[in-house]
């Protein structure tokens, strides 16, 4: 599988980053069996966070065993010094591992998000510290939303986070302001270096009334050929790499497009975006 640059912490991960959220609800049966696949893929950075159900504690003893072949990263939803901290130190606990390549502060929707955790007391101080007592190596910040490329900007200007993750596909692209913004910030992270991993590559939509039938909180495509597109659209775009799918019966078809990705023409990418007018985006059209 192709390796791509991780801005400039020196990593080279996978196009296909393990999303542990897929281990949210599973068993340790499940757990195992995904595992080898992803160790016969030869996936080597994994993305996983405490508020992933127990995914922390179905990792932790592959972490204790094979922590040398990923580059692993974690995340913390909490805005203020200390819960941060002791977040930190408790994935820590339950992954097995003593330190982490990447810590980052997750799901920053709002400015006032991002005012919370860069005021004094706020979470970024405890990442600053972890980093300095060497229990991460690099930072990071993640989000989403029809705003997050603009956040993700001011948060590049605000502090020098090393990696960003935030949303691609090509319904999201739909929305001009939106897909100028993206643009923007995989420009800006071109230029300084900064890693970029991109999730909802496969979104399809809002499940809205129907019944949830994917461990995923939006309605993802679900056959090969809809989730090649989706992977070869967000791959296509100068990032690093994709976080995989929430659901695990879906995860041997994102790692299969990942294997066969292809690059898309300027042209084939417009043409998706066109046909993407067809459906409703994850987050909602912007106004011009």
């Amino acid at each position: 599988m192709e390796k791509r640059p991780l801005g400039n912490t020196g990593q080279h991960s996978t196009v296909a980053i393990l999303g542990a959220f897929a281990f949210s609800e599973a068993t340790r049966e499940e757990t195992d069996r995904a595992m080898e696949l992803v160790l016969d893929t030869g996936i080597n950075h994994i993305d996983v966070a405490p508020s992933y159900g127990h995914a922390e504690k179905m990792l932790g003893p592959w972490l204790a065993r094979e922590r040398e072949r990923f580059f692993l990263g974690c995340k913390t939803t909490e805005r203020d010094r200390e819960s941060a901290a002791r977040e930190l130190r408790e994935s820590l606990e339950r992954l097995q591992v003593d330190d982490f390549d990447l810590y980052q502060i997750h799901a920053v929707t709002t400015d006032e998000d991002l005012d919370q955790v860069l005021e004094p007391g706020g979470a970024l101080e405890a990442l600053v510290e972890a980093r300095d007592e060497g229990l991460t190596r690099h930072l990071g910040i993640t989000g989403h939303g029809e705003e997050i490329p603009q956040i993700m900007l001011r948060a590049l200007n605000e502090f020098e986070f090393d990696t960003v993750l935030f949303p691609i596909n090509y319904i999201q692209y739909t929305d001009p302001t939106y897909k100028l913004h993206a643009e923007k910030l995989i420009e800006v992270c071109k230029e300084r270096g900064v890693g970029t991993m991109i999730i909802k590559a496969i979104a399809r939509g809002e499940w809205g009334d129907q019944p949830q039938r994917y461990n995923t909180w939006y309605e993802p495509f679900d056959t090969l050929d809809k989730i090649q597109t989706g992977v070869n659209f967000a791959l296509s775009q100068d990032v690093t790499g994709i976080c995989t799918t929430g659901d695990l019966t879906l995860l041997p078809k994102v790692l299969k497009a990942c294997q066969e990705y292809r690059k898309l023409s300027e042209g084939e990418q417009q043409a998706l975006i066109e046909k993407g007018k067809e459906y409703r985006p994850l987050f909602p059209l912007q106004e011009e």
